[in-house]
């Protein structure tokens, strides 16, 4: 049986200076579920649509592993979340306490 990997995602909102930090298995179904397309958006997101990916990390073969990372980035706010660098401090701090 295959496992489930787990990726965690950062939507930047095309209508608003926002983002959105989250974990699933299937990143583009996630996306659709955001902007409207299929039922099951988190509502956060139903303000600012359209959402793109700007940004996918793992994937992750435990979804704790994938929560340990989203935190971290959950953690940066705004534009630091679409800085390459700053996520990168941050995967590797949250990596070296998992």
């Amino acid at each position: 049986m295959p496992r489930v990997r787990w990726s965690v995602y950062v939507l930047a909102s095309g209508s608003a200076a926002r983002t959105y930090v989250g974990i699933a298995c299937d990143v583009n179904a996630r996306l659709q579920q955001h902007n409207g397309a299929v039922p099951g958006g988190a509502k956060s997101t139903r303000a600012c649509r359209p959402w793109r990916v700007a940004a996918v990390f793992g994937p992750y073969l435990s979804r704790g592993k994938a929560q340990r990372i989203e935190a971290a980035i959950k953690r940066l706010r705004g534009a630091a979340r679409l800085d390459d660098d700053a996520v990168t401090t941050a995967v590797r701090r949250a990596a070296r306490r998992a």
